[in-house]
C-alpha cells in the first residue's frame, strides 16, 4: 500500500481516492460516496482512501484537513458495523488512522482486497445493485452477471469437480487418454493405478466421480476438459476456446506463422493442447546437456521449466464458463498467456509464491500426476528465477476486472537491449546520451512496451515511487515522453518526432490495451478458419468539423461526466465510422475503458451502429452515430 507522501505526490490512482469530506457544517462528515469506493476497492485490489484531501482539476491533491476527525472516524466505524449500510467490515483499528500533514489532520483508510470468500462486498441489502469495482475511470457499479459470478466464485472451492449428467466414457478421445496413461506410467513406474482399467483409472485421477449421496457416477467437468472430444466439450461448455498463435516473423502479411485452435482438426482437449503447445513454445529454446547422479540426463533449462509452469497455470486457473478463451501467443519479443477469470488472490501473494487458490483443482492434480505441475504456489518463483538468469525484463501481469481475464506477459528482452538504445539514440541524439540509468530505463520501456507507468518502473528499478514520478514529469517537460491522462491512469509514451524510425522494434503487445493485436475467434468444431478481412478502413482525407472544446476537455480531464464522453464519441462518429483505436487516441482513454463503459452501452442503446454487425469481433470493427444531426451542437 502507498504511503501518505507517495499518494499525495502521485495523485488519485486506481488504488488511491481522495475525498474532501467536509460535511454540511464544514466540520467534517463522511460522504456517501465513501461506501462506493470502499466496495470498489474491496472487490478489486484494495486501496487507500484519504479523507480531508481535495483533488484539483489538474489531478493535484491538496490536504484541507478535517476539523473534527473523531466525528468522521466515529461515523465510519458505525457504518462499517451496520450491515444495512455495507455488507462486510474488512477493517481493523490499524487500518483507520488520524494523520497530520502540512499542519492539518486527515483520516487515512486502508481498504484491503476482500478474499474470494468475502466477495462481493456491497452497499445496502442487495448485492445485485450495490456492488462496485474499481477502474481507471473511478468506481463503477457491477452488472448482475458480474455479481453472480462473484457469488459463484465465493462458494465453489473448485469449478471442475461437478458431475455432468449424460456423459460417458464414449465422450472421451481414446488416443488422448492412452497418451496420458503412458506418461503416467513413465512418471510413476510401478504405480498400482497403472493396472486399472480405463474407468477405474479415470475415477482415481478425478475424471470420473461417484455421487455418494445419489449412489450414481458420471464424468466430471475436469475429465471432459482433459480428455474429451471437442464436440462433447462444446455441448457442455458452449464458449470453450483454446488458441495458440505463433506470430509471423518480420513484416509478413500473415497474421500468424502457426496456430493450434479448436478447429476440429484434432481432439481439442486440454491434454493434447498442452502437449502440442509446450513443444512449439520451447522449440527454439536452447537446451543444455547435463548428467545428474552419474547417469540421469537433464536436457531442459530453467526457461523450459518456466514456460511449462505458466502454460499449466493458464490452463488450471481458467474460468471455462467465461465468454473468452485461453490464448497463448509466441512472438519475436516474448510470450503472452491469457486465461479467462481474474486472480483468486492479491497479486503480491502471487509474486511471493508458496500459496495457491486454484480455480480447477482436479485439473491441477491431473497435471501433477504426470509430473508437469508441482506443489501449489511453486511455479511463480521458478518463472522469476528463469527470467532473472537470462537478464530479461520482469514479467508483467494484467488483471482485467471488466472483461474478467488475467494476462501474463513474459518479455524475452533485456532491460536495455542494444536495438532499443540505437533507436533512442537515433531519435534523441546527444541528449539521450546524457540520461542517467533510470531515465534510460523509463524511455526504453516506453519504446519497447508501447508505454510506461510509475507502477511498471517500480517493477524494474529500486528508485522510490515519488522520485519516479518526478523523473517521468521531467522527461515530459523536456520532450522525451508524452503523457496521456492525469492522476489515475497516467501513462507515458514516446512522442511522435516525425523523423521516422530506422530500426523496427518488433512488439508482441499492443501499446494501448496490453493485449495482442490478434484476437481469438469462436470456432465451432466443424467450421473453417475465418479468414481475416482484407479490407482496410481508409482514412478520410477531409477532417469534419467537430466540437474542439468538448474533445479537448475530454482529452485533458482525469474525471469527467460520462455524458460528456458519450457526446464526444458521437461527435467523432457523426459522419464516418471510427475504430476503437482511433477513438482511444483522440480521447486519451484506453480502448478497454471506451469499450466497456461507453461504446458497448451506446450500441445497445442504438445511438451507435456497427460497421460489421454480424461479426462483433471483426478486426476492423468501427462505429458510427445513428443520427448525426441530433448531436451537431
Amino acid at each position: 500500500m502507498k504511503s501518505l507522501e507517495e499518494a499525495l505526490a502521485l495523485g488519485e490512482d486506481v488504488d488511491v481516492e481522495a475525498k474532501e469530506a467536509q460535511g454540511r457544517d464544514r466540520l467534517g462528515g463522511l460522504p456517501k460516496s465513501f461506501w462506493e469506493t470502499y466496495s470498489s476497492f474491496a472487490n478489486t485490489n484494495g486501496g487507500l482512501i484519504l479523507l480531508g484531501v481535495r483533488e484539483e482539476r489538474d489531478g493535484t491533491l491538496i490536504p484541507v484537513g478535517l476539523r473534527e476527525c473523531a466525528k468522521v472516524r466515529r461515523e465510519l466505524w458505525n457504518g462499517l458495523n451496520n450491515t444495512q449500510i455495507i455488507s462486510s467490515n474488512l477493517l481493523h483499528e490499524h487500518d483507520v488512522q488520524v494523520v497530520e500533514y502540512a499542519g492539518v489532520q486527515m483520516l487515512r483508510v486502508e481498504v484491503p482486497r476482500a478474499t474470494r470468500q468475502q466477495r462481493p462486498v456491497y452497499i445496502g441489502l442487495n448485492p445485485l445493485t450495490g456492488t462496485f469495482r474499481r477502474g481507471f475511470e473511478g468506481d463503477f457499479r457491477c452488472n448482475e452477471t458480474t455479481v453472480r459470478h462473484m457469488i459463484a466464485e465465493a462458494t465453489e472451492e473448485t469449478r471442475d469437480a461437478q458431475v455432468l449428467e449424460g456423459y460417458t466414457i464414449e465422450d472421451l478421445d481414446a488416443e488422448s487418454l492412452a497418451a496420458y496413461r503412458n506418461q503416467f506410467r513413465s512418471t510413476k513406474p510401478g504405480h498400482p493405478w497403472s493396472s486399472l482399467n480405463d474407468l477405474e483409472f479415470l475415477e482415481q485421477v478425478g475424471a470420473w466421480r461417484r455421487k455418494r449421496d445419489k449412489q450414481n457416477a458420471g464424468m466430471t467437468i475436469a475429465g471432459l476438459l482433459m480428455f474429451g472430444r471437442l464436440r462433447s466439450i462444446l455441448d457442455a461448455i458452449p464458449y470453450y476456446l483454446i488458441d495458440y498463435q505463433e506470430q509471423a516473423p518480420g513484416n509478413s502479411e500473415q497474421r500468424w506463422a502457426d496456430r493450434v485452435t479448436t478447429d476440429g482438426a484434432w481432439s481439442g482437449n486440454l491434454f493434447d493442447f498442452y502437449r502440442r503447445v509446450f513443444q512449439k513454445l520451447t522449440a527454439d529454446v536452447k537446451t543444455p546437456f547435463r548428467i545428474v547422479d552419474g547417469s540421469r540426463r537433464i536436457d531442459e533449462s530453467h526457461v523450459h521449466e518456466a514456460l511449462r509452469e505458466v502454460l499449466v497455470n493458464t490452463i488450471i486457473h481458467a474460468d471455462y464458463s467465461g465468454r473468452i478463451g485461453i490464448l497463448v501467443v509466441k512472438g519475436a519479443t516474448g510470450y503472452l498467456f491469457r486465461n479467462p477469470g481474474t486472480l483468486r488472490m492479491p497479486l503480491w501473494m502471487v509474486w511471493s509464491g508458496g500459496t495457491s487458490d486454484c480455480r480447477n483443482r482436479t485439473l491441477q492434480k491431473m497435471f501433477q500426476f504426470i509430473g508437469v505441475s508441482e506443489q501449489a504456489g511453486s511455479g511463480i518463483p521458478k518463472i522469476l528465477r528463469a527470467w532473472r538468469e537470462q537478464d530479461w525484463r520482469h514479467p508483467l501481469v494484467v488483471e482485467d476486472m471488466d472483461v474478467e481475464y488475467t494476462l501474463w506477459r513474459l518479455p524475452v528482452m533485456s532491460l536495455l537491449p542494444e536495438e532499443a538504445m540505437e533507436e533512442l539514440d537515433h531519435l534523441f541524439g546527444d541528449d539521450f546520451r546524457q540520461f542517467d540509468e533510470a531515465e534510460r530505463l523509463a524511455v526504453a520501456t516506453a519504446l519497447l512496451e508501447g508505454r510506461v507507468t510509475n507502477e511498471r518502473l517500480r517493477e524494474l528499478t529500486d528508485v522510490h515511487p515519488r522520485d519516479l514520478t518526478a523523473l517521468l514529469h521531467s522527461l515530459v517537460d523536456r520532450g522525451f515522453l508524452a503523457q496521456v491522462g492525469i492522476g489515475r491512469g497516467a501513462r507515458y509514451h514516446i512522442p511522435d518526432k516525425g523523423q521516422g524510425s530506422h530500426i523496427t522494434i518488433p512488439s508482441l503487445f499492443d501499446a494501448t490495451t496490453g493485449t495482442t493485436g490478434v484476437d481469438s475467434e469462436h470456432l465451432e468444431a466443424n467450421s473453417e478458419h475465418l479468414e481475416a478481412n482484407s479490407e482496410h478502413l481508409e482514412a478520410n482525407s477531409e477532417h469534419h468539423a467537430i466540437d474542439d472544446d468538448l474533445i479537448e476537455r475530454v482529452r485533458t480531464s482525469g474525471k469527467i461526466d460520462s455524458e460528456l464522453v458519450q457526446r464526444a464519441i458521437l461527435h467523432l462518429c457523426k459522419h464516418e465510422f471510427r475504430t476503437l483505436k482511433d477513438l482511444s487516441e483522440t480521447l486519451n482513454r484506453t480502448p478497454d475503458t471506451l469499450r466497456n463503459h461507453y461504446v458497448n452501452k451506446m450500441v445497445l442503446a442504438d445511438t451507435l451502429i456497427l460497421r460489421y454487425p454480424d461479426k462483433l469481433n471483426h478486426p476492423n470493427q468501427a462505429y458510427k452515430a445513428v443520427d448525426a444531426s441530433a448531436y451537431a451542437g
